[in-house]
């Protein structure tokens, strides 16, 4: 809960601060924010990444600082893993042999730290970072409102997606208060694509199709695709929602191969269509219209069996079957980048 990790940090000085693999803008934003949060205090804290930073967020104040290793390999009073399903997440060696403290808004988190604060009602973790500092007494500066006002904006697609509130704008307009540029930051995290990403764009698409009712929607990429543009995995950040945003369209599968017969799987959806529910049927998870999980077999096997189970939602759906959502609906997004990371 918040008052425990207040106390967490009134009472010690040394942390570390880590994220999933393939770190996201939500993940980077809220865990550099904090950073900046802790520096204030005039703690000894350290961001550490199994992963580099991915390009979009290379303007990121303090990205420099962010030291990428494979291991927790150095001895710390507590480590904050931001925005992780479960303790295997950031993928670092010995990171079970600390004290963990678990900050996420992902409803279908395991409860795997020592203490646990979740809330399933914030847009993104930058939010929650955000109400830290309001709780600890730290004034945002604008090192730490350009962190989390990139945590938001990449979790909520730019305001576009369904887990946008008031208390986003407001927090938006509070940060922006404290010297962030909207259109700086925007340029920086969407406008510096290299072009290996409109290549890769191009095959991705071409493999889009619907399903025979036209209400559900798959792509694949494939590792050729990435060898033949140059591009990275992260280049194909925000394919998914092509599909989505056709009006038939309900639900959408991309199915990206890590490995042959491996494939990281972001499902989007409409309304109250539930992926997440889905996502959790193959050990992954995430929000109501927002989620991932990893399937394994052919491409048509594995592309048959999401789309039956997006083909059911769907349905249930269209019926007025839907089944309700654990926890806070309104956290639910109609896509992002995981966010990979419980959405993949």
């Amino acid at each position: 809960m918040l008052s425990q990790v207040v106390e967490l940090i009134e009472s010690k000085r040394r942390f570390a601060i880590t994220s999933h693999i393939r770190p996201d803008g939500d993940a980077l934003g809220s865990s550099i924010g904090l950073y900046w949060l802790l520096r204030a205090l005039g703690k000894e804290p350290e961001v550490i990444m199994r992963d580099p930073v991915p390009h979009s967020y290379q303007k990121l104040p303090g990205v420099d600082d962010v030291r990428v290793t494979p291991a927790v390999d150095r001895f710390y009073d507590a480590v904050f893993v931001i925005e992780c399903s479960d303790i295997t997440r950031p993928g670092l060696v010995d990171l079970d042999k600390q004290l963990v403290v678990n900050i996420d808004h992902h409803s279908t988190t395991a409860l795997f730290g020592n203490i646990n604060w979740i809330d399933s009602t914030a847009s993104a973790v930058g939010e929650m970072i955000y109400n830290l500092c309001k709780a600890i007494g730290v004034r945002p500066t604008r090192e730490i409102a350009e962190c989390v006002y990139t945590a938001l904006i990449t979790d909520t697609g730019s305001f576009h997606y369904s887990n946008t509130s008031e208390r986003t704008f407001k927090v938006a307009s509070e940060l922006v208060r404290a010297g962030v540029k909207p259109a700086k930051i925007s340029q920086s995290v969407f406008g510096s694509y290299p072009w290996g990403k409109i290549e890769l764009m191009s095959m991705v698409l071409a493999t889009a199709r619907r399903d025979a009712t036209g209400r559900v929607a798959c792509l694949r990429q494939t590792l050729d695709m990435l060898a033949h543009t140059g591009a990275s995995d992260e280049d194909a950040d925000g394919f998914v929602n092509y599909p989505l945003s056709c009006r038939q369209v309900e639900a959408v599968a991309f199915l990206k191969e890590s490995a042959p017969g491996v494939y990281r799987t972001s499902l989007r959806s409409k309304g109250d269509v539930n992926v997440a529910r889905i996502a959790e049927k193959f050990g992954g998870g995430g929000h109501r219209n927002a989620a991932g999980c990893t399937l394994r077999g052919t491409w048509d096997e594995a592309e048959r069996a999401i789309v039956m189970l997006l083909q059911e939602a769907v349905e249930r759906h269209v019926n007025g079957e839907s089944l309700p959502f654990d926890g806070n609906d309104s956290s639910s997004s109609n896509g992002r980048a995981r966010h990979p990371e419980v959405l993949a």
